[in-house]
């Protein structure tokens, strides 16, 4: 499953890095200069930028901050920032006519240039608040000794699907620099071409949305095998979900020491179990999540998505999670009276609607904008922007939320 996923020079001074960061940056300073506009093609290595400081020592400096940072924390805004899941890829001709010169998948998510380029296609295109990283869910499966790869009209296969004890010992922790170093650089390079005129945005897949791909083999309908692992061998299902979780955990913090501003959690098949299997087999694995990388990355906010998740948003919110994502099964005025006004949102707009005409487009933004409020909510699609979509229509989705003001 593919999500989706400019010219300043570094981070602010709202923003504090790690030690490790902080070394990496001067080490690039001392040798390239501090100003300059970082190239996919000439860039040394990844910038390490990482999380915003919300402290009262921050405060005056805090707009200038991307409109979705301030946002997340509650600040007052002139309207909703706006971005979209797969915002790069598929429905644009540009990434279409790449794809003829690069046709492999794999190739375009973990070539730096390739990667970069992607990205920022729609960021010239449409200038969203949020600019995704291009790459996969499954990305980090090889440096967990988990081979696959993604077949052009088949979708992800897993080599050696993962279903006994044998199998799990077998799994290597992720060391992101040695086995994914691709996306900490491209990161790195977005965060220095986009600057503070967008967020940049990582995203990691969630557990149990990893584990279906890796115990099934593959994408399926109705995850037999996955669910029958939990409800009869629970050990192994927990020792799978637990091996997981310690490298999705290191994932997410190497993508905000990279550059990523905020990373998104994709728990996509969270839904396919019911809200009590829910508690046992999926929430306890991303609460881990969340609470262990908040450890070291206070401020690095997390947005947690699941599709098909309105019997869960309460569920989800016990995370705490920053951003809680939503789909198109529940109203946006419902998740606000669920969820508080105090939880941000993200979201909802149905991706069909872009096929829509424009009148119809800009009423239904303006239904969710009023609904949700004045306050912490992002601007999304309920799921990724789909192949075919007219991109007149998803500039118009944009140009509908940048003009519009309180």
């Amino acid at each position: 499953m593919s999500a989706v996923a400019s010219a300043c020079g570094l981070a602010p001074p709202a923003l504090h890095r790690s030690t490790r960061a902080a070394n990496h940056i001067s080490s690039r300073r001392a040798a390239s200069g501090a100003g300059g506009r970082a190239t996919a093609g000439g860039a040394q290595g990844p910038l390490r930028a990482v999380q915003v400081d919300t402290s009262a020592a921050a405060e005056a400096v805090t707009s200038k901050d991307p409109l979705m940072l301030r946002t997340i924390r509650g600040e007052d805004v002139e309207r909703p920032p706006i971005w979209m899941m797969r915002q790069a890829g598929r429905y644009m001709k540009i990434y279409q006519d790449l794809c003829k010169k690069h046709p492999t998948f794999r190739e375009r998510s973990e070539t730096v240039e390739l990667a970069v380029e992607i990205s920022l296609q729609p960021w010239r295109a449409f200038q969203p608040d949020g600019v995704i990283l291009f790459s996969d869910i499954l990305t980090p499966l090889t440096g967990m000794n988990i081979p696959f790869d993604i077949v052009k009209g088949t979708g992800p296969i897993i080599m050696n699907p993962i279903r006994s004890m044998e199998d799990i010992r077998a799994i290597t922790r992720l060391d992101p620099d040695k086995s994914v170093p691709f996306v900490g650089k491209s990161l790195g390079l977005l965060r220095k071409e986009v600057g503070n005129n967008a967020t940049v945005i990582g995203f990691v897949g969630a557990p149990f949305t990893l584990a279906t791909y890796i115990v099934e083999g593959g994408t399926s309908s109705h995850y037999k095998v996955i669910k029958k692992m939990a409800f009869d061998s629970p050990q192994v299902y927990h020792a799978l979900l637990n091996s997981i979780t310690d490298s999705v955990i290191e994932y997410v913090k190497y993508q905000a020491d990279s550059g990523a501003q905020v990373v998104q959690i994709f728990d996509s098949w969270a839904s396919e179990f019911c809200p009590a299997d829910f508690d046992k087999f999926c929430l306890p694995y991303l609460t881990r999540i969340v609470t262990e990388v908040k450890v070291t990355h206070p401020d690095l906010p997390l947005i947690m998505y699941s599709s098909g998740s309105g019997g869960l948003l309460e569920r989800l919110a016990t995370t705490k999670a920053d951003v809680i994502a939503l789909d198109g099964t529940v109203d946006m005025a419902d998740a606000r009276a669920r969820l508080g006004a105090e939880q941000a949102v993200q979201g909802n707009l149905d991706p069909l609607a872009l096929f829509a005409n424009k009148d119809f487009i800009t009423a239904k933004l303006h239904d969710t904008i009023i609904k949700a409020g004045n306050k912490k909510h992002i601007i999304n699609l309920g799921h990724g922007v789909m192949q075919g979509t007219p991109e007149e229509n998803v500039a118009h989705f944009f140009k509908t939320v940048q003009d519009y003001r309180y």
